[in-house]
């Protein structure tokens, strides 16, 4: 055993604190300089760019610029879901003071910045151990490995930007307080962990876990110390149920508690073994009756352990479709990219992991790092978003595993070149971890949330809405639509439960008389929501104020265009952008979804790619044909009569042109679209074919219900006529 630990043993190299400064220096501006390769790839876009800056590629980006730009101009409107108090926007905000660039460079390039930081605590975690120049290998590829740069790469504005950083940051001062046996080390952890609550919610249960596994290193390994029982509750303040200045104060209070009245007591009750013990069973029981049960309740609870297709509203019997099953994020991934997200190659991950166990079983402090590797193995069942949570710590395995080469190679070399052989070949075995993960940058271009076309519309509704005015649209674009158009919406990308999306997925795929109407009821509920504090069972509450209890009664009244709708002030505003086609039956289930029993209803949307003619026959992928001579589409075995055959093409005037041509013969079947400027073929049943979203994008009718506000290829923009 004694052989196994010396031959694991990471050797100090006795650098001085200007080297280990130095090397985090290099390793953050590596860890910077990778991100410029994107910039450089999309600096010749146009479409990427407007005012002359690159635009941000992440829509929840633009719900922190709102926060941040609302905070610069010192007023936002009521109700309209600005994150003004967030950390994250506050931060944004800070950092547009003090950095001398314009608010749209800041935003973009402040994420790659500020996430690079990931370093410096890495770097400290391999000195802790006994190495800086392992943990300066693993800050190499840590701020950079496949997930971890996804996340944080140029125009990635969100809390992702520091959700790493804030833990690895505690978990090298926890390791710093229980080998040195610091309090002050301690108190900075216990304080960095409340900003890292602060910042991102789910970081509480980072917290959590770090007591957990600092409760097990503690009891496993210094049991004979009360200094570890005064140490763990440096960990319990932080997560206690109370606000956020007593959390303060009561650390900085138990912080001049320990180091005054314990301190003078410990040797003495050090002396009785049952001392230790009560400590431990007292912190275990405070934590565990104000912190633990609740905890564990509410992880039990987590719809990521549920994952279920609908999800009802208290108080209310109605199925919705839950919007997890459509966040790519949260949705399930394969085994191999889960590995290449975590360490960008089968080789750096298996290695990777090895480096880390074997860590764990010489320097067992490192178990207090468990949570984190455990949360991005949470992948499997949690979604893609979790694998950034590993990389660290997998990167310090892979590390670790370079060291041990260059250590080896050391022992073999002569006295001259030892140095060389350790920093060398540890660095050269490195790179080729790092090589793969550098060769996906190269490869990941990411667009822009809109193109510049899009941008312009809204910039140009701006100043044609009032601000207190609502746009109705799909939540994708629910942020950068209140960012560029300073505008209201009824779903974003935080507001998007099932009960919340149906109105806006009914408005946009029923007919246009039930869309407008629909439309006008969800305004007025949603803001008499938030006057009454009411929840967000918005259909509900249309229905209570019809006195109709069943839901399909209630839609078909909807069809009335007469019907006595409720006054609002606000205006609405459709936003139909053209990108939304591709998604469009997604945004269909939240209300194809057969409320009574939660069983999706389904319809035929057809958008193929490839088509080609041969003779009176247009050939399709996936074996469809549209039968031009006979007026039918043959789909496998089964023929069905086209409908409707549209061609659609703008004129050199830019205005849209349509041929409809109806079959007299065919009450029902399948449609048929070409829009011809943008080479789109659509195969849509009367369902989508009679959508509000097809009627006012693609054919431009709005039945007398609709003003057309702007009309381009890319977006159109409607005004509901009340």
């Amino acid at each position: 055993m004694d052989n196994w630990k010396k031959f694991l043993n990471l050797e100090e190299e006795s650098l001085s604190l200007g080297v280990v400064w130095l090397l985090i220096l290099v390793a953050y501006l590596f860890n910077v300089a990778v991100r410029y390769i994107y910039v450089g790839y999309v600096d010749n876009q146009p479409q990427f760019f407007f005012n002359g800056q690159l635009m941000i590629n992440t829509n929840d980006g633009y719900y922190w610029a709102e926060g941040a730009r609302d905070i610069l101009n010192g007023f936002h409107q009521s109700n309209d879901l600005s994150p003004v108090n967030t950390l994250a926007a506050k931060t944004v905000a800070f950092f547009a003071k003090v950095v001398p660039v314009s608010f749209e460079a800041l935003i973009f390039y402040l994420p790659g910045f500020l996430a690079s930081l990931v370093v410096v605590p890495l770097v400290f975690i391999g000195r802790v151990l006994g190495s800086t120049w392992m943990g300066f290998l693993a800050a190499l590829l840590g701020g950079m490995a496949w997930s971890y740069y996804h996340r944080t790469m140029f125009g990635y504005i969100d809390t992702d930007m520091l959700v790493i950083v804030f833990p690895v940051s505690v978990i090298a001062l926890v390791m710093y307080g229980f080998v040195k046996n610091q309090k002050l080390f301690m108190i900075a952890a216990a304080l960095v962990e409340i900003v890292m609550i602060e910042w991102h919610s789910g970081l509480y249960n980072v917290a959590n876990g770090l007591f957990v596994m600092g409760l097990v290193y503690a009891v496993l390994f210094k049991r004979d110390s009360l200094e570890s029982v005064f140490l763990l509750l440096y960990l319990v303040l932080p997560v206690l149920p109370i606000p956020i200045v007593a959390k303060v104060v009561a650390i900085l209070a138990y912080g001049v508690l320990h180091h005054t009245l314990l301190e003078q007591k410990k040797t003495q009750l050090e002396q009785k073994a049952k001392a230790v013990w009560i400590g431990f069973g007292l912190v275990v029981v405070v934590y565990g009756v104000a912190v633990g049960l609740p905890w564990v309740i509410s992880i039990a609870q987590s719809g990521y352990f549920t994952r279920a297709v609908t999800n009802t509203v208290a108080g209310d019997k109605l199925h919705y479709f839950s919007v997890v099953n459509t966040v790519r994020e949260a949705g399930h991934i394969s085994y191999d990219t889960i590995v290449h997200r975590i360490s960008g190659s089968w080789v750096g991950f298996v290695l990777g992991f090895v480096g880390y166990m074997l860590l764990l079983i010489r320097y067992p402090i490192l178990l207090i790092s468990l949570p984190m590797v455990v949360l991005g193995f949470f992948t499997i069942k949690g979604g893609l978003r979790f694998t950034i949570f590993a990389v660290p710590f997998m990167a310090l395995g892979d590390a670790y595993i370079a060291y041990l080469f260059g250590w080896m190679l050391k022992k073999t070399a002569n006295e001259r070149m030892q140095k060389t052989a350790l920093y060398g070949i540890s660095l050269l075995v490195m790179a080729g971890f790092i090589y793969p993960n550098y060769q996906h940058i190269h490869k990941y271009l990411v667009p822009t949330v809109l193109n510049r076309d899009e941008v312009k519309t809204l910039e140009n509704l701006k100043h044609i809405a009032k601000r207190d005015d609502y746009v109705l649209s799909w939540w994708d674009y629910g942020y950068p639509i209140r960012y560029y158009a300073d505008v209201k919406t009824l779903i974003d990308g935080g507001k998007h439960s099932g009960d919340v999306n149906f109105p806006v997925s009914f408005a946009l795929t029923r007919d246009l008389v039930s869309s407008r109407n629909m439309a006008i009821l969800d305004v007025y509920e949603t803001e008499r929501s938030y006057k009454e504090h009411k929840g967000s069972d918005y259909l509900k509450y249309m229905m209570d104020d019809y006195n109709i209890s069943d839901p399909y009664d209630f839609f078909a009244m909807l069809q009335n265009d007469a019907l006595n709708l409720p006054k609002i002030n606000e205006d609405i505003y459709y936003f139909l952008p053209y990108r939304m086609i591709d998604i469009f039956p997604t945004v269909a289930a939240f209300s194809t979804i057969d409320l009574k029993t939660g069983q999706q209803k389904r319809h035929f949307f057809y958008s193929p790619r490839g088509v080609r003619q041969q003779g009176s026959t247009l050939l399709f992928p996936a074996g469809v044909k549209v039968l031009l001579a006979t007026g039918e589409i043959e789909i496998g075995a089964k023929k069905v009569p086209i409908h409707h055959f549209v061609q659609t093409f703008y004129d050199k005037n830019g205005k849209l042109q349509k041929s409809i041509q109806g079959n007299p013969l065919a009450q029902h079947g399948l449609n048929v679209i070409f829009m011809k400027s943008y080479g789109k073929w659509l195969i849509l049943d009367d369902f989508y074919y009679n959508s509000a979203f097809v009627q006012l994008y693609v054919l431009e009718n709005t039945a007398g219900l609709f003003e057309p506000v702007i009309l381009s290829p890319l977006v159109k923009i409607y005004k509901v006529k009340k």
